[in-house]
């Protein structure tokens, strides 16, 4: 009875009905299981045994969905080896990607603690664009760079803080370009209002190979590397922010959609916390410095006379307006709307830099759905002239783009 047993199939009303789908009979001792039998079965049960087909004993069982393990966390360092493996970028790539957001960590870390450690205010020197710099937009533009020296896989670095490219001298180092503005919003730092990191990345170019042993051809070489720098927002193969707020959330695409990273400050590490980022299609919230009003054109005030109005439900637009770039993308991404940066009568070219601010941001916004414009085209199609050219910029969610461009045509 015990060896036709082990080749049935049983169900009992009384006693089988309550196990799992995923129970299975596993081969046990022949005595033993005799005596199991004579104890676990009294002469009532009624128990009914048919014997399993052949072709039923070979059937796979059915495949379960394992259920998310509530204490499962991908962090950044994982995410970028799956993505490696999957093909979507190399492992130069990685390791640059790796780079930033240690010096991300590091600009966190310096911003909880400046007022502490005296780091708040002016460093009594002024960028290339004629701005004050604060003493951390000097100390942060160092920690990128040397992050990425340290990589050994940048060749060309372009700051905002820098008044030109730099090219990395280290003869290991590689050929991915990477742009960067390492404190956005730097107004906010002493008063501890939201900051934060942007950067983009170009693929490798040759042209940026500089023999450091040969003076001559240095000019050269730099000359070669500015127009190499110089490059459209669609030629870029990743990029990011990084939000310094009361939480800090590294934001990346390496094209094929938004993922972002909360730093959890128990363990140091990144930790995938918003998985393929959607932006709404439309959204109720604007952003504009409104305090330049009278300096913008007829239409755009047209346009944001309209927000003002009350819509369908009964209630006009929300204006939110946070003084970094950063903050402003980060909310639209979540919650939708449109952020603008016009030209205006005082600034013919708009504010905000092409190359280190605008492309990376466009890019980001639109590999989760949305739209960005200088008003008359796609700012990921416009060629850079110069390494800190300037542009006009409205971005966001795609309806809303759309409904300002029949404005501004």
């Amino acid at each position: 009875m015990a060896e036709a047993l082990l080749g049935t199939k049983c169900s009992s009303s009384s006693s089988i009905s309550h196990l799992s789908p995923n129970f299975h009979l596993f081969p046990i001792n022949i005595k033993r299981s005799q005596h199991l039998i004579h104890d676990s079965f009294s002469p009532n049960s009624r128990i009914r045994c048919f014997a399993a087909s052949l072709e039923g004993a070979k059937t796979a069982p059915a495949q379960i969905k394992k259920p998310k393990n509530r204490y499962e966390m991908v962090n950044l360092t994982t995410w970028l080896l799956q993505q490696e493996q999957a093909g979507n970028i190399d492992a130069e790539l990685a390791i640059v990607l790796s780079s930033i957001s240690l010096a991300c960590k590091q600009i966190a870390s310096l911003l909880q603690r400046s007022s502490i450690v005296n780091i708040t205010g002016t460093q009594g020197t002024v960028n290339i664009q004629g701005e004050d710099q604060k003493k951390l937009d000097v100390i942060s533009n160092e920690l990128f760079c040397n992050c990425l020296r340290s990589s050994g896989r940048t060749g060309i670095i372009a700051s905002e803080e820098e008044d030109v490219p730099v090219a990395v001298e280290e003869t290991y180092s590689g050929n991915y370009i990477v742009v960067f503005d390492p404190i956005d919003g730097s107004a906010n730092i002493d008063i501890a209002l939201t900051t934060g990191s942007i950067f983009g990345i170009y693929g490798p170019d040759q042209q940026c190979l500089v023999d450091m042993d040969d003076d001559s051809t240095i000019d050269q070489a730099r000359e070669k590397c500015i127009v190499s720098v110089c490059q459209p927002g669609s030629n870029l193969v990743a990029a990011g922010y990084c939000l310094y707020s009361s939480s800090v959330v590294y934001t990346l695409s390496v094209g094929n959609g938004v993922y972002a990273f909360t730093l959890d400050p128990a363990y140091g590490e990144f930790v995938l916390t918003h998985e393929d980022i959607k932006i709404p299609k439309a959204g109720r919230i604007y952003s504009f410095n409104e305090g330049n009003y009278d300096l913008w054109d007829e239409k755009l005030q047209s346009y944001l006379d309209h927000l003002k109005q009350p819509g369908p439900n009964g209630k006009p637009y929300s204006g939110r307006y946070i003084g970094c770039l950063v903050g402003e993308i980060h909310r639209m991404l979540l919650y939708g709307g449109i952020y603008g940066n016009p030209k205006n009568k005082n600034s013919k070219k708009g504010n905000l830099r092409l190359l280190y601010e605008c492309a990376p941001m466009s890019y980001i916004v639109e590999q989760a759905g949305g739209k960005a414009t200088d008003g008359n085209q796609r700012i990921l199609e416009i060629m850079p002239e110069q390494i800190h050219q300037r542009t006009p910029i409205f971005i966001g969610s795609p309806e809303e783009i759309e409904k300002l461009e029949k404005y501004l045509a």
